[in-house]
């Protein structure tokens, strides 16, 4: 049984919050390559600028919507731990 006396703490483990990090890393990366395809699918000639942007765009939307998820996975991972 654990010591009774030691603080509880709702901090996830080291494992858990360096998944989260590397799953909104490859979010990001996925983004980026969708952005960069839609892109790449509407335009014709020289869109190296617009495959940027889309990229960018699809990158920061991507990685912040699986953060979000990660935030709420890691909280909700927290609370079940440190509930008694």
């Amino acid at each position: 049984m654990p010591d009774d006396d030691a603080p509880v703490s709702a901090l996830p483990s080291v494992g858990a919050r360096i998944a989260a990090f590397a799953a909104i890393v490859v979010a990001g990366l996925a983004g980026a390559l969708i952005g960069d395809a839609f892109v790449g699918l509407e335009c014709t000639g020289g869109c190296s600028t617009g495959q940027g942007i889309g990229a960018i765009v699809g990158a920061v939307v991507s990685a912040a919507g699986v953060a979000v998820v990660a935030v709420l996975v890691l909280r909700a991972m927290g609370e079940w731990r440190s509930s008694p």
